[in-house]
């Protein structure tokens, strides 16, 4: 993802592309960011460092790595980051401000959503999987003050709102990575195999019902029949897709569950809601991580 906005970006602004890979770094720097779509090929020109030591402070800082290091990505990027610099977030689910927050003030985090997808070819080439309206705001609201950045995203091919209720569309993409994604990285199976067993629909059903009753106990006003029917169409027109954390799982790698069905976990810890079918769900990702990395106890008494 950071590939492909990036790549984009690029036409009509100066972005630097952090890499912790030297040999990806260099090929971005060689070849460019190669970007398949279904009936072409673009290649851009962003530049491609392992040390931000130097660029300077940013007018916008995008973190694109995966949950579980964003922390450590800021930290070792700082010198981005100015009193007028924005930090902005499109990761996957939830609660990724509390760490933007730790490198800048409220007025200069972004929060956000996109539709885009991408997956990785090679080394700086990257497959366009689809897009749609990206969504971004402030986490207390007053975000009107985005709009140039809006402007910029939209001109540089990415369709982009700002909105004062980002939080409520970042929920709504969250139902669809707690219900039905989840279930097939547990299960290792396409989101399509979800549609046609009635018993992995009912595990699916039930995370999506209990994600939208407690995103309604904090007053965001989901109609759950609606949501349900919602991923209900997804997987039943899903034409063997395959989701991130079913990657994740398949190749022994860490997820990000604790900032997608763990999201929702939080939030009812915080409003004081039970949601034992997530509790469940994040320890069960949690084992299979577990199993994957060789953290197995022998129990036989040998």
């Amino acid at each position: 993802m950071g590939c492909l906005f990036g790549g984009y970006l690029s036409r009509h602004n100066e972005v630097w592309l952090i890499e912790i890979d030297e040999e990806r770094a260099e090929a971005v720097n060689r070849d460019g960011v190669r970007i398949r779509e279904a009936d072409k090929e673009e290649t851009f020109y962003p530049k491609a460092v392992t040390r931000a030591n130097g660029l300077g402070e940013m007018d916008l800082v995008i973190v694109f790595v995966k949950a579980m290091f964003s922390e450590a990505a800021l930290k070792a990027n700082r010198g981005l980051i100015g009193p007028d610099t924005y930090v902005m977030t499109l990761q996957n689910g939830a609660g990724h401000e509390q760490n933007l927050l730790k490198v800048a003030d409220r007025a200069h985090v972004i929060i956000g959503t996109t539709k885009h997808n991408s997956s990785l070819i090679g080394p700086g080439y990257i497959n366009h999987g689809g897009g749609g309206v990206s969504s971004i705001g402030l986490p207390d609201g007053g975000s009107g003050v985005l709009a140039p950045i809006a402007e910029n995203f939209t001109c540089c091919g990415f369709d982009t709102i700002v909105s004062d209720c980002v939080k409520k569309t970042i929920w709504k993409k969250l139902f669809v990575n707690v219900s039905a994604s989840v279930v097939t990285g547990i299960l290792q199976t396409s989101l399509d195999f979800i549609g046609g067993s009635s018993h992995a629909w009912a595990l699916t059903e039930q995370l999506a019902r209990e994600a939208v009753r407690v995103a309604n106990t904090d007053h965001m006003g989901f109609d759950e029949e609606e949501i349900v029917k919602e991923v209900r169409d997804l997987v039943d027109h899903a034409h063997n897709g395959y989701t991130s954390i079913y990657a994740d799982l398949r190749d022994g790698v860490p997820t990000e569950v604790d900032t997608i069905s763990g999201a929702v976990l939080s939030e009812a810890k915080r409003l004081g809601v039970p949601a034992p079918a997530h509790s469940f769900v994040v320890e069960l990702v949690h084992a299979l991580e577990d199993r994957t990395n060789g953290c197995e106890t022998d129990v036989s008494g040998r």
